[in-house]
């Protein structure tokens, strides 16, 4: 898809299609005015008729209309006009999207970046419509035997703005944007393929081509002999119960100065988990693929800086493995040792991320990081605390955790602090180890994070469990790519490249 930026009056548009807004109550936007006014009130006759009333979900085609250029003008309704979110504002843009697939038209002008949002700038307007359209053109066909491309695909889409003053941060907008999708894309073509075919290796072999395609960025992988000189008996526990060699993924993007610090993410890269000896009931099994969303969303991310070329050091490091049941498996009362020398019981096989995710944060302190965020679909507690609406969010330095709060909220893409207290270490002591890698019935979202401070005292850090808002179950299953959203709007609010909402 093709995205620009122009000023100019929606009358004078010679393209397919030009879109404009009405809200509820009849009320139209000023590019509609516009319009109603050259074509001599054609579009209030029809208002007033009740062709449209302005609410969600509502549309109007129109074809030559008297006096423009375009061959064709769509109104779209987008509710009352004072009342309009950031889920709102997608909204419209995505019912404005799939009204087109069926008119035509294949270039189209964008009046909607008029709409008023609360605190919201052009460009954060301009970015939100990018993200929202791609959102709801992308598509998982890969592995269909027959693929029906659209009969007329969209190919164009430009922004309106209002002056040639905006022109140049529309243009910073629009470049941002496409890099953000091309991360969310890739985060979700990962996450949506299926156990047999993302294996670690497969995973792996996917880390090397970003070393291929972007220059600045230098991929490695440890294999488990590698690991377990390294001393990651945790990692190592895991992958055992698999015939699928684990691996330790580490993807360097180093685009700031030699001394600059990285922000390191970890991203927990369980391509398959059947619980191990703990195993999970059989309904929606399948979507244990899932299980490597924080992998593909931190493979994302360096994809998404690599493309904008951001002057910032950014490291992924992603432990994968495969958690199976087996002969030689853990089971439930083994200890073993990690990376950092702690003990750990194993009292359920299958909280196996946070035992690949621990060696991989020790392992993240030979960068001497900044800071480091650790992204996983840890836990289904989370699922239950809040649902499919925000990622849990948890860590030892407040300044990080409200950068990242700020960022969820500029973003859409959005976190909620969860408490991580002292008081809930208690549920992690182990009769026979060092610690246990459950804390039981209550607080399974806060424990596990407890679990993981043990190995992140060395560096101020961040987890996100994402376990609710990773992927999406029923007809519509599939990956929605965050928190790429979330971990590019921190990134660019530390460089500034475009202006946080205030």
């Amino acid at each position: 898809m093709e995205y620009t930026v122009k000023s100019g009056s929606p009358e004078k548009q010679r393209i397919g299609c030009v879109v404009a807004a009405v809200f509820a109550s009849r009320k139209l936007s000023p590019s509609a005015k516009i319009l109603d006014e050259i074509s001599g009130g054609v579009i209030s006759n029809l208002v007033r008729r009740g062709e449209i009333e302005g609410e969600i979900g509502q549309s109007l085609l129109l074809h030559d209309l008297e006096n423009t250029l375009c061959d064709r003008v769509l109104l779209i309704g987008c509710g009352k006009e004072k009342k309009i979110s950031t889920k709102k504002f997608r909204q419209i843009n995505q019912n404005m999207v799939k009204r087109l697939e069926s008119s035509g038209a294949t270039e189209i002008a964008s009046y909607l970046t008029e709409i008023a949002v609360k605190r919201r700038c052009i460009t954060w307007k301009i970015s939100q419509s990018i993200e929202a359209i791609d959102e709801c053109l992308y598509q998982f066909n890969q592995l269909k035997s027959e693929q029906k491309p659209p009969r007329r695909p969209l190919r164009k889409f430009i922004f309106s703005v209002s002056g040639r003053g905006q022109l140049a941060d529309g243009e910073i907008a629009v470049r941002n944007a496409m890099a953000v999708s091309t991360g969310i894309s890739l985060s979700k073509d990962l996450s949506n393929l299926p156990g047999n075919i993302c294996t670690p290796t497969y995973l792996a072999k996917q880390a090397m081509t970003l070393q291929e395609q972007y220059p600045g960025v230098k991929t490695s992988v440890l294999d488990e002999a590698e690991m377990e000189e390294l001393g990651m008996g945790a990692l190592l526990a895991v992958s055992r119960g698999s015939r699928e060699p684990g691996k330790l993924i580490t993807v360097e993007y180093m685009g700031g100065d030699k001394d600059q610090a990285p922000i390191v993410l970890v991203g927990k890269g369980v391509t398959f988990d059947s619980g191990g000896i703990s195993l999970k009931p059989g309904a929606t099994m399948d979507e244990m693929k899932y299980d490597m969303c924080g992998a593909a969303s931190v493979l994302g991310t360096i994809a998404a800086c690599a493309e904008l070329q951001t002057p910032m050091n950014i490291v992924a490091i992603v432990p994968s493995v495969e958690n199976m049941p087996g002969g030689i498996a853990i089971k439930p009362g083994d200890i073993v040792t990690s990376m950092s020398g702690k003990t750990i019981e194993i009292l359920n096989t299958d909280a196996e991320g946070r035992l690949i995710l621990c060696d991989a944060l020790t392992y993240a302190a030979k960068y001497e990081p900044d800071v480091v965020i650790d992204v996983a679909t840890l836990t289904g507690a989370c699922v239950v605390a809040l649902g499919a609406h925000a990622a849990g969010l948890m860590g030892n330095h407040n300044p990080l955790i409200n950068e990242l709060l700020h960022a969820g909220q500029s973003s859409g893409d959005r976190c909620w602090q969860l408490p991580l207290w002292e008081d809930y270490q208690e549920q992690l002591e182990s009769n026979f180890a060092d610690i246990a890698n459950i804390g039981g019935k209550g607080a399974g979202t806060v424990t596990a994070a407890c679990f993981l401070a043990h190995f992140t005292k060395r560096y101020h850090w961040a987890h996100l469990d994402i376990a609710g808002v990773a992927w999406i179950s029923g007809k519509q299953k599939g990956a929605t790519g965050r928190p790429v959203g979330l971990l590019m709007q921190y990134i660019l609010d530390r460089l500034k490249v475009i202006e946080p909402a205030s």
